[in-house]
């Protein structure tokens, strides 16, 4: 392979998309990876932008990008419903895959593209970023090493505003069916950080609900029925027997954003943001015995991105890259792969069924 990995990008776009505001500037500053090609559903976007990011070729038909021989791996950053056949096109043409998350609209999915890249060898990612906040990854080694000592409490929010109104080119999120809500989403992201850092839920009663069963398109001024949830409350014991909490809502105004606190017999850790640790910068407080939270050093070891990444949200995508790279390269998977998504989808499941029925389930 190449000095620099050559990757072909699915949904690039000029400005505004969450590709254009994490993946492509990352790539851009990448010293792993080459964008060798930009990829949209039409040749005029798709020319612009690859003239935007520098990118070499331009595509309008994502299968004739993916077969071709100047393409080493690929980006997957379109809408949700959406991920499933690009990245199986990309795992039968033997390219490794970076998809967002979530991996597919329905577990079945995500569970046959993960047996896909396994079959045929292929190194894996997905667009959990949470998992390589350097932040994170920080205090899941603290806990690891006992900062704490034996874990008896986490408990997580995130509570972000805009439930009420969406753009036109958003209101497709609306039904429930379409696999990108707050349960899969912002709930997604928020419950697997947890999991990366302290563990899996063993047992868990859940509250899936929609509050704002109606959005304004602020496009055409009209109210549109929502079926897609914006709350999602957690109460359970983890494998490791601490019991833990989980709120994510998606609110009407002035969200306090995203705290993740653990408590031990020691110590507790406790991480802040005005956003998940998925999109932007977090802060990590810590204290043992006898002392109050102070805030604690990250060590620059865990920062794997360049110097020429720009802050804010592509920063954890910028590390997912750099990750993704070493995994191509030696084999040695730290960056969540496919299989990862395929436990967090199992996880939504079961979220949604102890939702359904007002029981409490086994998780795994």
């Amino acid at each position: 392979m190449a000095d620099k990995i050559r990757l072909g990008l699915i949904g690039a776009s000029v400005g505004g998309t969450w590709s254009a505001r994490s993946h492509l500037p990352a790539v851009r500053a990448s010293s792993d990876f080459e964008l060798a090609a930009v990829c949209t559903t039409r040749a005029d976007s798709a020319e612009a932008a690859r003239q935007a990011w520098g990118a070499r070729l331009a595509f309008d038909d994502y299968r004739r990008m993916i077969v071709s021989p100047e393409i080493d791996a690929v980006a997957v950053v379109v809408r949700v419903p959406s991920h499933y056949t690009p990245a199986k096109v990309a795992l039968e043409a033997g390219k490794h895959v970076y998809c967002e998350w979530p991996l597919g609209r329905t577990t079945a999915e995500a569970v046959e593209l993960a047996a896909l890249a396994k079959a045929n060898g292929l190194v894996t990612a997905v667009g959990l970023q949470a998992r390589v906040n350097p932040v994170l990854m920080h205090m899941k080694e603290l806990v690891g090493e006992r900062f704490v000592g034996e874990v008896m409490a986490v408990h997580v929010s995130l509570m972000r505003e805009g439930v009420l109104t969406r753009p036109s080119h958003r209101t497709w999120q609306r039904d429930a069916e379409l696999g990108a809500n707050t349960l899969t989403i912002a709930n997604g992201h928020t419950v697997d950080a947890m999991r990366f850092v302290v563990g899996d839920f063993h047992k868990l009663s859940a509250v899936v609900a929609t509050q704002a069963k109606e959005w304004l398109d602020t496009g055409t001024n009209k109210w549109l029925d929502v079926t897609s949830p914006d709350n999602v409350l957690l109460s359970g014991r983890l494998a490791n027997g601490a019991v833990a909490s989980v709120h994510v809502g998606a609110i009407p105004f002035a969200g306090s954003g995203y705290r993740m606190e653990i408590y031990g017999r020691e110590g507790t850790l406790v991480v802040t943001g005005e956003e998940s640790p998925q999109l932007g910068e977090v802060s990590l407080l810590g204290a043992q015995r006898g002392n109050t939270l102070a805030a604690m050093p990250v060590p620059e070891r865990l920062s794997r991105v360049s110097s020429a990444t720009p802050p804010g949200e592509p920063l954890n995508v910028g590390q997912m890259y750099a990750l993704f790279a070493e995994a191509i390269r030696s084999g040695q998977n730290r960056q969540p792969t496919f299989a990862t998504a395929v436990e967090l989808h199992h996880l939504i499941d079961a979220i949604s069924e102890a939702s359904a029925t007002g029981r409490e389930v086994t998780v795994g």
